[in-house]
């Protein structure tokens, strides 16, 4: 759980209330879902905060905190781990109280209307040995609902999640997207007014996350207010409002636009013939008040921002040409709100932490060689295939990531890859070795960090060190300098004595990475390894896997953050058990077919209600005001036709413009296209 010490073991859109009619998706204006007394025509806001503090003896966890949001509103809260966003959560839900300032939520202290407010914590809250129906009536009867409306509310938004097919299926049973899908039907079913979400889809796959979005987009637009803290900063994008927090206090606030705008600078994207080398000679040039404002490197060109993009393009193949760096492609293009987070936290002094890596035995004698390699990799259990026919190659040096929605067989293909399950059909190469890939020397070339949390909770940070450190045999004569740099690369200096089990879940990640690489691994499996990490720490770990692949280490990852994928070298995308394409990122997006058109309209939900009912549903995505449409059509043709559609119907466009494709556009329109051909996984694993 996020906290802002490491001693807190705490853990306007449309204004019209409607319901959401399954059928047609569009609200229907004569009912609610919602409390029928929570009017928006009151102007006074729905949350406010002012000068909150929260203080644990000489902690001060929170500082002078002071924001509001409206109602129907999403309000997004962003920071790095330990900015103090939990404990505002808590507050503002009525299950701490603060040391001084207010916390009030429709106008009254916090603590007073915990029966109109529903909070999602980060931990996982529901019962696993409950069916999806039995948890939502057991929330409903401890919130006092009727009894004979738990069950029509419960079915509405199973219905509403499309899960009403699994209403009898066990909770722990369920895939990370529909136990977070069943975690907010539970919270709606006191019909709340106002909603916090603390990190509401952490390990939650890009398919459910884009579902889980749209449903909140729904809600606020039928008037409930929404407060959620993320650390994937496209979800940020889609809120109304942002406020950005850093050591228990507030340091911006506003829409994701003026967020962006306040940089006054342009995002480059340089392709070159040798990254790591050009990243080196541009770090060296770059910084605050210089030409180049930042660098960052990504698996198929470097993002640079610059304030003055022509001169900086100038300034680019200058160097470049003095390096013998042969320049590709230089883009030139609008930043993202990442971009905003990172030089606003380094601008308050809060930088990575990028102490080198006590490295001693590097494979670069290894590039270029076949490290993990399966042909035709099968695995059948019973009728059910999970993989089919996967093959794939990742050489030394090189970063691989394998990525694909719940079910579409990346785990067992892993699994299969390094070991630990056999394959029905097919062959695996590893390592070298082909056939019994269980020995205890293929075992010692072997990093893995698995997706759900691999060290033990109720031994501190030291002993979870030298415990990993003597399994995967790491030399006496290395283990404290090792351990130094895991602690040191962790932020969590003198901190090894503390058990690992109150560690807040971006730090537990870090340790556990560290722990994977001590041993200078040849091969490294990376399952998810920054899920719920904040973006200026999840640069050092990809800083930190850059310079594994640079000393000749093979490395697969895993992610659902489809941002965070374009750090590899190479993308396969599995569906259903296949791998159905393959490249480096910006290749994968270049050969999608059709357009992206952005359009910014005065009625956004009802836009993307309208547009969806009409057509493919996944061809549609709304991020706050900003509409984001898929077309087969040139784009000019596109846009016309869709701003007929939207005005026709009452929605005025206000602009439109043709966009790029992000990675996760692409990945939903491969997987969603995919289901007609019947692709698609046919139950959740």
């Amino acid at each position: 759980m996020e906290s802002t010490g490491l001693n807190e073991s705490a853990h306007r859109s449309d204004s019209r209330s409607s319901t959401l009619d399954p059928q047609s998706s569009i609200p229907d204006p004569q009912s609610s879902i919602l409390d029928p007394q929570s009017s928006l025509l009151d102007p006074s806001p729905a949350i406010r905060v002012s000068d909150l503090w929260k203080r644990y003896g000489g902690i001060e966890a929170i500082r002078g905190v002071s924001l509001e949001v409206a109602k129907g509103e999403i309000f997004g809260l962003i920071g790095p781990d330990g900015a103090g966003k939990t404990t505002t959560f808590q507050i503002l839900a009525g299950v701490m109280e603060a040391t001084s300032g207010t916390a009030e939520v429709f106008g009254r202290p916090a603590r007073e209307t915990r029966s109109q407010t529903g909070y999602l914590t980060q931990a996982f809250s529901l019962y696993p040995d409950l069916s999806a129906m039995e948890n939502i009536q057991y929330i409903g009867d401890l919130r006092h609902v009727p009894r004979n409306e738990i069950a029509d509310r419960g079915h509405r938004y199973l219905q509403m999640f499309d899960m009403d097919r699994f209403a009898d299926r066990l909770a722990g049973q369920l895939s990370g997207g529909m136990k977070q899908k069943l975690s907010l039907a539970c919270a709606l079913v006191p019909q709340p007014r106002a909603l916090l979400l603390d990190e509401p889809t952490t390990g939650v796959d890009p398919v459910s996350r884009r579902e889980f979005w749209d449903t909140l987009a729904h809600l606020a637009s039928e008037g409930l207010t929404i407060l959620v803290a993320t650390p994937y900063l496209d979800e940020a994008e889609r809120c109304n409002r942002v406020a950005l927090m850093h050591l228990g206090k507030i340091r911006q606030t506003g829409t994701p636009a003026e967020l962006r705008n306040t940089l006054r600078a342009k995002r480059l994207e340089l392709h070159v013939s040798n990254l790591g080398q050009a990243e080196r000679v541009l770090s060296e040039v770059s910084g605050p008040e210089k030409e180049i404002i930042d660098v960052q490197r990504f698996g198929d060109r470097l993002d640079l921002l610059a304030r003055e993009p022509e001169e900086a393009k100038t300034f680019l193949q200058e160097k470049m040409a003095a390096a013998e760096i042969r320049v590709d492609e230089i883009r030139i293009d609008e930043p993202v709100l990442e971009n905003v987070f990172v030089a606003t936290l380094r601008g308050l002094g809060h930088e990575v932490h990028a102490t080198p890596f006590p490295s001693h035995h590097d494979h670069k004698n290894l590039r270029g060689q076949t490290a993990i390699g399966a042909m035709d990799l099968t695995k059948e259990f019973g009728t059910f295939a999970a993989v089919k026919n996967v093959s794939l190659q990742v050489r030394y040096g090189e970063i691989y990531g394998l990525l694909g929605a719940n079910g579409a067989g990346k785990t067992t293909t892993i699994k299969m890859l390094c070991g630990l399950l056999e394959p029905t059909h097919g062959e695996v190469q590893f390592a070298g070795e082909r056939g019994s890939l269980r020995s205890s020397l293929v075992r010692q070339r072997i990093g893995y960090m698995s997706q759900k949390f691999s060290l033990y909770n109720d031994l501190s940070i030291k002993e979870n060190l030298d415990f990993f450190a003597g399994v995967y045999g790491v030399p006496a004569r290395e283990r404290e300098e090792k351990r130094k740099w895991v602690l040191s690369f962790s932020g969590l200096e003198g901190k090894e004595d503390q058990i690992t089990g109150s560690l807040p879940g971006g730090w537990k990640q870090r340790v556990a990475f560290g722990a994977a690489i001590m041993h200078e691994p040849s091969v490294i499996f990376l399952d998810e390894p920054t899920s719920g990490v904040d973006p200026l720490a999840r640069r050092a770990f990809w800083s930190m896997i850059n310079r594994l692949a640079d000393l000749g280490a093979a490395i697969l990852v895993t992610t659902h953050y489809l941002e965070e994928s374009e750090q590899c070298n190479r993308l396969g995308l599995m569906v259903a058990g296949e791998l159905v394409a393959e490249g480096p990122p910006t290749d994968i997006k270049n050969k999608q077919r059709g357009h992206l058109l952005e359009f910014i309209v005065d009625r956004p939900q009802r836009a993307a209600d309208l547009l969806k009912r009409e057509g493919e549903r996944w061809r549609v995505a709304l991020f706050g005001n900003r509409l984001h449409v898929i077309t087969d059509e040139d784009a000019e043709t596109g846009k016309r036709a869709t701003t007929d559609r939207l005005e026709a119907n009452g929605v005025h466009v206000i602009s439109a413009r043709e966009g790029r494709f992000s990675m996760e556009d692409v990945f939903i329109s491969i997987v969603e296209q995919a289901r007609p051909l019947e692709k698609v996984a046919t139950k959740e694993m």
